[in-house]
């Protein structure tokens, strides 16, 4: 089967599909139901005999997915009511044990033929392995399978791509917050370096209780310290990652992984952001309080980019 081609955007890693083919009476049904994984994850419950498809069935669903724990569980209805079959040498051996048995231990009573009907490999019934017999059925059927399983993955991208449309919107909402946070930070750290002078000023004049100060020493202490609290370089990595992360809410492909591997890099430029904020009247305050929401901001998107394929 062909891959079809990937649409621009996100595409969640949960979804459920179900598809049923009828051909010459039999019937094929499958269902498909994924939810988030690192990788993928593929767990198959078939019909005896279609072992023989479980190769196909996997590659098929590896060219369409990457990511995601998915079950797939393949039904089986042969067309007709078909014929039992009775395995005679097989009820041989147990008559002939039941009769041994009764002999020895005296026992009177007749075998039941129903009890008799329900052990293993009595009755053969018609099914899938009957209907595999012939290569010619084989490839029919394989057909068949092949045709059903393009059908619940069409409809099981449609479901992961609309849930994906919905994360994006989520997304998007919660970094516009980063972005307009970044920015209020970025304007409070503008006040903050007089602020730092006027509190050393007055943390020294307490100290030296009024002893004059040079004002060029003044000025190059506090320098140093604006110099410590600056965070120029963290603001603009957190723009440039924010902006990184809108571009590849709109690619098209795998997301998931380079979704999580840029949030990391942007809690870190969070982190640095609370460890250089000085604690400098209400300025200072201000950064730390939207630093600790860009934190939370970028958690909540962790928790939504968990379901990114």
């Amino acid at each position: 089967m062909k891959a079809t081609a990937a649409l621009a955007g996100i595409y969640s890693m949960t979804g459920f599909a179900q598809a049923r083919v009828e051909r010459e009476g039999s019937s094929v049904r499958i269902n498909l139901r994924s939810v988030n994984h690192r990788f993928l994850d593929l767990h198959l419950r078939m019909p005896d005999g279609f072992e023989v498809f479980e190769s196909r069935i996997r590659q098929t669903i590896r060219n369409r997915l990457r990511r995601g724990h998915v079950d797939v569980n393949v039904y089986y209805e042969p067309g007709g009511t078909g014929k039992i079959e009775v395995n005679r040498e097989l009820v041989e051996s147990y008559m002939n044990a039941v009769e041994r048995l009764r002999k020895e231990y005296s026992v009177k009573t007749e075998p039941d033929l129903v009890a008799l009907f329900r052990l293993p490999g009595v009755v053969a019934a018609p099914g899938a392995a009957s209907d595999l017999q012939s290569e010619e059925r084989q490839e029919r059927l394989g057909e068949q399978v092949e045709a059903c399983l393009e059908q619940a993955l069409n409809k099981l991208e449609a479901m992961r791509r609309s849930e994906g449309q919905a994360l994006t919107g989520e997304m998007q909402g919660i970094l516009e917050q980063v972005a307009e946070r970044t920015a209020e930070i970025e304007t409070l750290t503008e006040r903050v370096r007089p602020a730092i002078a006027r509190r050393l000023a007055e943390r020294l004049e307490e100290l030296l209780k009024g002893v004059q100060l040079d004002p060029i020493r003044l000025a190059q202490e506090a320098a140093l310290l604006a110099e410590r609290s600056d965070v120029s370089e963290e603001l603009a990595r957190l723009r440039s990652h924010v902006e990184q992360f809108r571009k590849l809410l709109a690619s098209a492909g795998e997301a998931g992984k380079k979704l999580d591997f840029l949030l990391q890099e942007m809690q870190r430029e969070a982190n640095t952001l609370l460890s250089k904020t000085p604690g400098v009247e209400s300025e200072g305050l201000a950064i730390t309080g939207l630093a600790l929401e860009v934190k939370s901001d970028i958690e909540k998107l962790r928790e939504q980019a968990q379901n990114v394929e």
